[in-house]
């Protein structure tokens, strides 16, 4: 179901995207310069490990501090599982939780929600919605803006990392690894006039021609193509909370695309991809 914002009722679905979320936050805008109402609905998932924050924004590609600064990346990278992308031609506004979506004209930007008109369309799929339809246009964005956001290039990226100390316990979050660090670097140097060089994107999906390729069901990393193992390490950890075989995941690990909970540790391979991916695995 779709529902048109304005205004301060905007700004108010904004915070509760954030707040709502239980796995998973997705900021894309071109411009990130936090408002501290933002800033403090973000903080109440500082202590949760299993919270993944995407970061997107783009523009000003010879100095991204024009798109945000120094702050603000500080600020994110304090979180304990966060990714930070760039993308030069972003200009598109899109904020979603795992259960709802918004897309607006409204960057991330603390002028922007106290001067601007603005508006959005706020997206939630229901049961209901899967018969008349109504999913369609949640369903359509968030595929499209997954795809924008495997082809950004990643700048900062930190995990976390679990332990079980014996096989009748739990995992357990010990710490969170700095797995790629670019934007250090540039803030760092910024005084000294030094730009950042993007790299050719790469496309995910058509590195599927390797035999050894996958993804992982959860992420969507780009891990080892395995039937019997298909998640990333830290995603694995995670899962061996429940060990639900049959739990709902994101991603087809033969593909990469998105799967709407249609892939699981039991089927990790969406139906329409199984006999490309057998063809190239041989199994």
């Amino acid at each position: 179901m779709a529902k048109f914002l304005k205004g301060n009722e905007l700004n108010s679905e904004l915070e509760k995207i954030f707040e709502t979320a239980e796995s998973q936050i997705i900021l894309i805008s071109p411009y990130i310069q936090l408002h501290e109402r933002y800033k403090s609905s973000l903080l109440t998932k500082l202590d949760d490990p299993n919270m993944e924050i995407i970061l997107l924004f783009g523009k000003n590609e010879d100095d991204l501090s024009k798109s945000m600064k120094q702050e603000d990346f500080d600020f994110f990278k304090q979180f304990p599982n966060v990714e930070i992308r760039y993308e030069k031609r972003l200009h598109a506004k899109y904020y979603a939780n795992e259960k709802k979506a918004l897309l607006s004209s409204m960057n991330l930007y603390g002028y922007s929600q106290n001067n601007n008109i603005e508006v959005g369309v706020l997206m939630e799929s229901s049961i209901k919605g899967a018969f008349t339809g109504d999913n369609e246009l949640d369903k359509n964005s968030w595929e499209y803006f997954s795809t924008v956001l495997r082809q950004s290039e990643l700048l900062f990226e930190k995990k976390p990392v679990f332990e079980k100390k014996n096989l009748l316990s739990s995992y357990r979050y010990v710490e969170s690894e700095i797995e790629k660090d670019i934007l250090s670097d540039f803030f760092k140097n910024e005084n000294q006039n030094k730009t950042f060089k993007r790299k050719e994107p790469t496309n995910i999906i058509n590195k599927v021609s390797d035999k050894s390729s996958g993804f992982c069901i959860r992420t969507g990393k780009q891990i080892p193509f395995n039937l019997e193992k298909p998640m990333a390490i830290d995603a694995y950890k995670m899962w061996g909370k429940y060990k639900d075989a049959d739990y709902p995941e994101k991603y087809c690990h033969f593909s990469g695309e998105l799967s709407y909970g249609k892939t699981s540790v039991n089927k990790p391979i969406l139906s329409q991809n199984w006999k490309k991916a057998q063809e190239k695995n041989s199994f």
